[in-house]
């Protein structure tokens, strides 16, 4: 076992001793000195849905204790959209386990507004910037689309939309 060397003079209000007998930062609580493990029975239901899909929570401020994280998964049914929606400051990144869903959201570069979708498939990986508009899309009539999605707050931040355009989002 290492042992973390303490300076002579520092203070000791800054470092705790734990009952094994290591010394650790005083920030560091008993929550956080150990690694936890979500089984798929684990994941949580009651968090914040969008009409189409189904979210499940499984590493979050809620779960485990997460500070700056939300993990978990959504499932998107065979030939389902889900609502249009955008996930406030949060910079979202999802990959593809299972199903073809396609990622729609309004390219604002050109002349006018256009609808694109980011077709995708198991092993592909989407990053979905803070505020932008988007959407699921599964296609397939037969597999349900399971994504796993990470997220770079604790919550599952999720404002759901009427369009699939800027006017309603409101930046904090």
């Amino acid at each position: 076992m290492s042992i973390l060397h303490v300076p002579a003079g520092s203070s000791g209000d800054d470092h705790v001793r734990t009952p094994s007998g290591v010394l650790l930062p005083a920030d560091i609580d008993p929550f956080h000195r150990r690694l936890h493990r979500i089984a798929p029975g684990g994941l949580v239901a009651q968090t914040t849905q969008t009409p189409g899909m189904k979210r499940l929570e499984a590493v979050s401020g809620k779960t485990v204790g997460a500070r700056h994280l939300w993990m978990g998964q959504t499932h998107v049914p065979g030939a389902t959209a889900s609502a249009n929606h955008h996930h406030g400051a949060s910079e979202t990144a999802i990959f593809v386990v299972s199903g073809t869903p396609a990622f729609v959201f309004l390219d604002l570069e050109g002349a006018e507004p256009v609808e694109r979708r980011l077709r995708t498939g198991p092993g592909d990986y989407v990053f979905v910037p803070p505020y932008v508009p988007h959407r699921e899309e599964n296609p397939d009539p037969d597999v349900e689309a399971v994504v796993v999605i990470a997220r770079t707050t604790q919550e599952a931040v999720v404002v759901n939309l009427d369009a699939l355009d800027w006017s309603e989002v409101r930046y904090r």
